[in-house]
């Protein structure tokens, strides 16, 4: 991850959920605050309920991944915690990263949607 850090404070996941907005869909849940840094960070979470240590490694793995890919298409300077459902448990890979785009589409921290956004309004 080249523009993007983690995320790895409790104080910073908790202002991030307690500040930040959130969307959902039925294998991933995004919270999106903007930071003052120029670098974006990245914060997974995946509880127990999910599955066991295997089972939860490998969704983190698979997230990460697909953010990393996609990392050139976000915006700079905010923070991200996606968290797992239990959906995601049996999801592959090209789930996952659909579910990432598209919580993230919805967010409009895409750079394709803020072009969209700004080409609307003007």
């Amino acid at each position: 991850m080249r523009f993007s850090e983690s995320l790895k404070k409790n104080e910073d996941f908790r202002k991030v959920y307690r500040k930040g907005r959130s969307f959902g869909n039925r294998q991933l849940v995004l919270y999106v605050l903007e930071n003052s840094a120029g670098k974006n960070r990245l914060g997974i979470s995946v509880s127990r309920k999910v599955g066991n240590s295997v089972v939860r490694h490998r969704l983190t793995r698979l997230i990460r991944e697909s953010y990393r890919l996609h990392e050139e298409e976000f915006i700079c300077g905010l923070d991200l915690v996606v968290i797992a459902r239990t959906a995601a448990k049996d999801a592959t890979y090209h789930e996952i990263e659909s579910a990432l785009l598209h919580v993230s589409r919805k967010q409009y921290i895409l750079k394709e949607n803020r072009m969209d956004t700004g080409k609307e309004e003007s």
